[in-house]
């Protein structure tokens, strides 16, 4: 009886593996087949977009770089598609003159997104108006980042009960010190520059004070950026908004009404009815919205034998093909895709949208080298989005010219190594030891299990300054600079876009549509068509590769559930398992991105 158990346990065991296997083989082959069918047949039908028709722009959503289809839509309903950022802006772009849009609708609710996507985004709205359609903004309550954005509407309409947020900037950082004290593991940690705040949470209990002023000056530069947004809408001076906020006087939608925040006290079927009305259908017609995930299929691109390309480096640089989890810039990975590039005759000029808070160096070179053989046959202008700071600033230095957002955050020209010692809370808290045998003196380093000698400490650190000192020739020739000047804007401190076009970091101010009419005039194009590299990947794509290259499913899981759980915080597992899990061990990373809210 207990062989039959074994046996059958282990054939039901075998039954649901084979039948995990062939959900998995058959949804990749409807995969496959939806990307030729249903992609064509649903480009067909979303492009037709009714007469009286809205946008809808939903605020909450989190536009990354770029968009990602969803084959299993076919199966289990929804869009078969979400829009990124540039689907976002193409949008409204061709909205601005396509007769069937009537305006525009924002709905305004808590946005995740970075400060500069935020600024993209209304710089595209405002073009929109020059086509006096209308703009309506609503929410039951519209936070400062939404208010931002909502602000170029027309009209701007908050839930009697909501509000709408002014209170400032504040940035706040987790320290882990006192919790590592506790629990006996001691950080070894190695750094270049006063401003390289990046190990801070690990070695201080509280900001140092150039860590502090690089905040304070990154607060004031975004704030002037919000202040001009608020006044335009307002039609109240800059310095009389600082006021409000310093006050405290918005604290209810009758103050934002007071205020002229807001320009009107509405419930949401109240909205709807205004919209109706502007639209000229009846009240008892559905409102013809349509979502930029559906409208971007209407969007009728450019024909042309020449092209641009827009290389698209999104999330922390990594080595190898990475993880397959999260955002990421995997090295052998996006080589491939310079390499496409390069190769293809039709691409004239490349831009190259860097979101990036870095990460490993080496990465970092092998990309960068990657970079100077393409700039050899094609021009690169670089376009800066939330983030182009360390690996991601070393990566864009050396391209034709440079543009980032006033809310780009860049520079963190810097270098660091971080390893831990865990020896006393194995041996103190657990009872664990650890001996061994070697037949060399660093056979056995880098080593966790016990506290590194001052020899080995040097050569990290040896390691370390090599690198920074690599990190700023480079700069120094990409951007024509001397040395010493580039040490001088660097030692790890961060900057805004703003900052960064008087301290020579980039050359104009300007988003991804400025960034494509300079590679169009440098590369002396006057008609071409936009072409991005990577390809917008599927979701059952990249599930597969997540299992692919995960041994368990479980582990997925389990980061997805760490994410739910921790939220904003999840960021530093996140960075503690990526620098686990490379080889290299020194870093251009921001391991935290200031959060400025």
């Amino acid at each position: 009886m207990k062989q039959f158990f074994k046996f059958f346990f282990a054939s039901l065991l075998a039954l649901v593996v084979a039948g995990v296997i062939f959900f998995i083989a058959f949804f990749a082959i409807i995969g496959s087949i939806s990307k030729s069918i249903s992609g064509a047949a649903v480009k067909e039908e979303q492009s037709l977009v009714k007469d009286k028709s809205i946008l809808f722009i939903d605020l909450t959503d989190n536009f990354h770089e770029l968009g990602e289809s969803n084959s299993l839509a076919l199966f289990t309903g929804g869009n078969s598609q979400s829009a990124g950022l540039h689907d976002l802006l193409k949008s409204i772009a061709y909205a601005k003159t396509d007769n069937n849009i009537k305006g525009i609708y924002l709905k305004a609710g808590g946005s995740p997104n970075g400060l500069a996507t935020a600024q993209q985004i209304r710089n595209a709205l405002k073009d929109f108006k020059s086509s006096k359609k209308f703009i309506y903004a609503y929410g039951d309550f519209i936070p400062q980042a939404d208010y931002f954005i909502a602000s170029v509407a027309d009209s701007v309409f908050i839930n009697p009960l909501g509000t709408v947020e002014l209170k400032g900037l504040s940035s706040q950082i987790t320290f882990f010190k006192g919790a590592l004290d506790k629990l006996k593991v001691q950080p070894e940690i190695f750094y270049c520059g006063q401003f390289k705040s990046a190990t801070e949470p690990f070695r201080m209990d509280k900001m140092s004070e150039p860590n502090r002023k690089q905040q304070a000056a990154l607060q004031q530069d975004v704030w002037n950026e919000m202040l001009l947004a608020i006044s335009e809408h307002t039609q109240a001076d800059t310095a009389t908004i600082n006021g409000w906020a310093k006050q405290g006087a918005v604290q209810t939608a009758h103050d934002a009404i007071n205020y002229k925040l807001a320009d009107g006290l509405r419930y949401k079927d109240e909205v709807e009815s205004l919209l109706r009305k502007q639209t000229g259908i009846e009240e008892k017609d559905k409102i013809r919205f349509s979502s930029i995930s559906d409208y971007v299929n209407s969007v009728k691109d450019k024909t042309s034998d020449n092209s641009i390309a827009i290389l698209v480096a999104e999330g922390e640089i990594v080595d190898g093909t990475g993880s397959g989890s999260g955002q990421q810039i995997a090295s052998e990975t996006f080589i491939k895709e310079i390499r496409k590039v390069r190769d293809n005759d039709r691409i004239k000029a490349v831009v190259m949208r860097v979101n990036s808070p870095g990460g490993s160096a080496l990465a970092s070179e092998v990309i960068l080298r990657e970079l100077q053989l393409l700039r050899k046959k094609k021009p690169i202008v670089v376009s800066m989005g939330d983030l182009a700071a360390s690996g991601g600033y070393y990566i864009s230095c050396q391209a034709d010219s440079i543009f980032a957002l006033p809310n780009t955050i860049t520079g963190s020209i810097g270098v660091f190594g971080m390893m831990f010692n865990t020896q006393a809370f194995f041996n103190e808290k657990l009872g664990v030891t650890f001996d061994g045998e070697k037949n060399a003196p660093y056979a056995d380093f880098p080593n966790m299990n016990r506290p590194m000698t001052e020899q080995e400490k040097k050569f990290i650190q040896n390691s370390v300054d090599t690198i920074y000192a690599t990190f700023k020739s480079r700069v120094a020739a990409g951007r024509k600079m001397d040395v010493a000047y580039v040490d001088s804007i660097g030692q790890g401190r961060v900057w805004t876009g703003t900052a960064g076009l008087k301290n020579g970091l980039v050359d104009a101010i300007g988003g991804l549509d400025r960034a494509v009419a300079s590679a169009a005039t440098i590369a002396k194009l006057k008609d071409y068509k936009l072409v991005t590299y990577p390809a917008a990947e599927d979701k059952l794509e990249k599930f597969m590769r997540m299992v692919q290259g995960s041994s368990t499913s479980e582990k997925i899981l389990a980061e997805q559930f760490l994410e739910r759980e921790l939220g904003r915080e999840y960021r530093w597992f996140r960075m503690l398992k990526t620098m686990q899990e490379q080889k290299n061990r020194i870093w251009m990373m921001m391991p935290y991105v200031p959060d400025i809210r």
